[in-house]
């Protein structure tokens, strides 16, 4: 027996097994109903497309969506489906924008710990140049205790004379502030390296997010356009044959 001698109730309990046992879904009764008139009458039954939306959108029962006993569940399982597809695409887009604003966020903490580190270490090297110039003032004091020929004692004596603070405490202080600058530095160059990391783990993030295939959301079709459009190319095809 060929399959066209198959009786109509056969073929809808066959599709109605696949879609309940072996994940048949829209595109497949789309393709269907486009390999013959009898397929196509068959595919677009409210039966087969009520099981459909049941078992695609459990959450919505059809009930719900029938406003008008004219409206096919096909027609229906189309409305539900943009509908849900757009939810998608909106869920996916504040996604999207939520690791975005993650990384400007990052962004700009990594700029404000750049430019806090960059302050801190000019303040550190005005430190240690002061620091130095203090020691040469120390050791200049210290000199001024032995004999030295006159030229060379009145410019070490014109340096000190030019340090306006004790000298041995003003060291002591720029030494405590020379390890606080650098606790400081220390502790941006650590806070830059956190920062870049988890800048690095939302750029990966937001990749694998773009990624997704609703990306192209908008460039795909609806399960009765596509039904359409295979229409309008086996047609084509058919007219190309015949000349």
């Amino acid at each position: 027996m060929s399959a066209s001698a198959l009786p109509d109730e056969l073929w809808r309990r066959i599709l109605e097994i696949g879609i309940e046992f072996y994940n048949f879904n829209y595109k497949d009764l789309c393709c269907l109903s486009i390999t013959c008139r009898r397929l196509n009458r068959l595919s677009s039954d409210d039966s087969l497309w009520s099981s459909l939306f049941s078992a695609d959108f459990p959450q919505y029962p059809i009930k719900q969506h029938r406003s008008s006993s004219s409206v096919s569940n096909k027609s229906l399982y189309k409305i539900r489906y943009e509908k849900v597809r757009e939810q998608k695409v909106l869920a996916h887009r504040r996604a999207v924008l939520r690791i975005q604003s993650e990384i400007n966020e990052h962004s700009r903490r990594i700029r404000e710990t750049e430019l806090r580190s960059a302050e801190e270490k000019e303040k550190m090297k005005n430190t240690v140049a002061e620091f130095l110039n203090l020691h040469k003032i120390r050791e200049a004091s210290v000199a001024l205790n032995v004999w030295q020929p006159e030229v060379v004692r009145g410019k070490q004596k014109q340096i000190v004379e030019q340090c306006n603070v004790p000298v041995n405490n003003r060291i002591h202080a720029i030494e405590m502030e020379l390890k606080l600058c650098k606790q400081q530095v220390e502790g941006f160059e650590k806070a830059l390296r956190v920062e870049k990391r988890r800048m690095q783990a939302a750029k990966e993030k937001l990749a694998s997010v773009e990624y997704h295939p609703l990306r192209d959301v908008n460039l795909a079709v609806t399960p009765i356009a596509e039904q359409a459009m295979r229409k309008r190319l086996r047609t084509s095809s058919s007219k190309e044959t015949r000349s």
